[in-house]
């Protein structure tokens, strides 16, 4: 199964300078951002456990892709938040694959979800 999410999450840089301003502004990020990704996942089945792969769409090349990837914490919490899945630890999470490709006119994030039985 797959879902996508348009256009950008937050990147490490982003999250570490919300943090600095305010306390609450971190907070209020990972609200918004999870709730974005929640929205787009909640009508997907309920999994176990499950191993992802995570293609990221940027405009171009100038975010670094350790920076990028740390959106991923959105991803996993917002599927947690649709029901998707019960946790995020070990237990739901198996392997985590991240792919990069440029597009300038689509900036997507796609997850596919591969269930372990």
């Amino acid at each position: 199964m797959k879902f996508t999410v348009m256009g950008t999450l937050p990147t490490l840089n982003e999250i570490i300078e919300a943090s600095k301003k305010h306390h609450m502004q971190y907070a209020k990020m990972k609200k918004d951002f999870t709730a974005l990704v929640m929205i787009h996942c909640m009508n997907l089945p309920k999994v176990k456990k499950a191993d992802f792969e995570i293609t990221w769409y940027c405009q171009d090349k100038r975010k670094d892709k350790d920076n990028i990837v740390a959106g991923q914490k959105f991803i996993f919490d917002g599927l947690v938040k649709a029901g998707v899945l019960q946790n995020d630890g070990w237990q739901q999470i198996g392997d985590v694959t991240h792919k990069f490709e440029v597009d300038k006119s689509r900036p997507r994030i796609e997850v596919k979800i591969k269930e372990l039985v």
